[in-house]
C-alpha cells in the first residue's frame, strides 16, 4: 500500500513539474530563444570525487545529466546543442584513465542509438566533432555509424566535439583551404585556352606552389615569309620574369634591329594575346573568410549564441575559439553532473538580456 501511494506522488509531482516547466518555457519563448547553445561539461571527476563514487562514475553522472539537458532544449525549442566531450589534450592522461574513457564512449554511443533513446524519440541528428582519426577504431567506426544512422533527422542537432581541440579545428580548416585552392589552380592551368594563343602547358614548382608556364606559341602563329623576315631582323628569345611572384613571357631581342612592319604587326598581335592571356590565367584564385569557414570542424552547425561551462569556471580550454567571438559565456558553480532546469533558465534570460548587444555586434563583424 505504501509503495503504491508512493508511485501515485511521483506520478503527481512528476507531472506537475512537467506542466510547471512547460509554462516556463512558453513564458520565455515570448523573447528570443537561442538557436545553438554550447556547453563544456566540466566538473565530473570532481562530481565523483565529492560524492565518494568510484573513477569513471562521475562521467556515467555526467551522461545522464546530458540527457536531461538534451531534453529541456528540445521542448525549448533551441535547435542545436554542442557539447565537449573529450580534448585532444585529454589524450595525455593516463593511459588507463584514456581507455576508460573509451570504453564509456563506445557503451553511450550505442545507447544513444536504442529504439527508445532520447535520439530516436525527438528525431534528433548526430555529428561527432573534431579529429576523429585519433580516436581507436571501435569507437570512431561507432561515431560513423551513429552519425549515418541519425542523417534524416532534422528536429535537434546534437554535435559531440571529441579529439577536438579550436587550434586543432583552425590548423585543419586552413590545410584544407590551400589544397582546394591548390586543386583549382591546377585545374584552371591544366585546361588548354581555347582561343589558340596557347598550345600547352608546363608545371614548375616555386614557393611551394605549382606554376603553369604558358608556352607562347609565336612561332607558330607566324607564316613561313614572317618567320623568315623575324629571323633576318632579331634572334629574338623567349625569357622569363618575376614580378610580385607572377611570371610573365616577353619576347626579347638579341639585337637593337627592330621587326620589319609586316612581323610586328602580326607578332604584336599574337604578344598581346599572350599578355591578356596571362593576366587572367595568372590572377590566382585567393583564400578567403568563408572557405575557412566552410571546411571548420564545425561548419554544419551556426555560431553558438550561449556558452555554459559548469563548475565556476571561467576558461574556454581550446574550445570554439573561433565560433564564441560574439557569445556570452555563462559560469553556474555546479559540477557538469548537478546542471539542472534553473541554470538552464538563467542562461537563456541573461541571453534574452543581451540579445540585441550580440545581435548588433555580429552584424557589424
Amino acid at each position: 500500500m505504501e509503495k503504491d501511494r508512493g508511485d501515485s506522488a511521483n506520478q503527481f509531482f512528476g507531472g506537475f513539474g512537467s506542466f510547471l516547466r512547460k509554462c516556463i518555457f512558453r513564458i520565455l519563448s515570448m523573447g528570443p530563444i537561442p538557436n545553438h547553445i554550447a556547453f563544456i561539461m566540466d566538473g565530473n571527476r570532481r562530481y565523483a570525487k565529492k560524492q565518494g563514487m568510484e573513477e569513471g562514475a562521475g562521467h556515467k553522472a555526467g551522461f545522464l545529466a546530458l540527457m536531461k539537458i538534451l531534453c529541456y532544449c528540445y521542448e525549448l525549442g533551441v535547435k542545436y546543442l554542442t557539447v565537449y566531450a573529450f580534448s585532444i589534450e585529454n589524450f595525455k592522461r593516463k593511459p588507463e584513465e584514456v581507455q576508460s574513457l573509451m570504453d564509456l564512449m563506445l557503451e553511450k554511443i550505442g545507447e544513444l542509438l536504442k529504439e527508445e533513446s532520447v535520439v530516436n524519440q525527438y528525431g534528433i541528428r548526430l555529428y561527432f566533432i573534431g579529429n576523429l582519426n585519433l580516436l581507436s577504431e571501435p569507437v570512431r567506426v561507432a561515431a560513423e555509424k551513429a552519425m549515418a544512422a541519425t542523417a534524416k533527422n532534422t528536429k535537434t542537432v546534437l554535435l559531440i566535439c571529441v579529439a577536438y581541440t579550436s587550434y586543432d579545428e583552425i590548423v585543419h580548416a586552413v590545410q584544407e583551404s590551400c589544397k582546394e585552392n591548390r586543386n583549382e589552380i591546377e585545374t584552371l592551368y591544366a585546361s588548354k585556352v581555347s582561343n589558340g594563343v596557347t598550345e600547352g602547358v608546363e608545371e614548375g614548382e616555386i614557393n611551394g606552389t605549382t606554376e603553369h608556364d604558358v608556352q607562347g606559341s609565336c612561332e607558330n602563329s607566324l607564316s613561313e615569309s614572317q618567320a623568315l623576315n623575324t629571323t633576318r631582323a632579331c634572334n629574338g628569345v623567349i625569357g622569363v620574369e618575376k614580378k610580385k611572384g607572377v611570371t610573365l613571357r616577353a619576347i626579347q631581342g638579341s639585337c637593337e634591329d627592330k621587326w620589319d612592319e609586316a612581323t610586328s604587326r602580326t607578332s604584336n598581335g599574337v604578344t598581346e594575346g599572350v599578355a591578356d592571356s596571362k593576366k587572367k590565367q595568372w590572377m590566382h584564385p585567393t583564400i578567403k573568410l568563408v572557405d575557412i569557414e566552410k571546411n571548420m570542424y564545425m561548419g554544419v552547425a551556426p555560431d553558438p549564441e550561449i556558452l555554459i561551462r559548469t563548475s565556476g569556471e571561467n576558461r574556454l580550454s581550446n574550445f570554439l575559439l573561433w565560433q564564441t567571438t560574439n557569445c556570452p559565456l555563462y559560469s553556474p558553480s555546479a559540477l557538469w553532473p548537478e546542471i539542472g532546469l534553473w541554470h538552464l533558465i538563467w542562461a537563456v534570460l541573461n541571453f534574452q538580456q543581451s540579445h540585441y548587444y550580440f545581435e548588433k555586434k555580429r552584424k557589424q563583424s
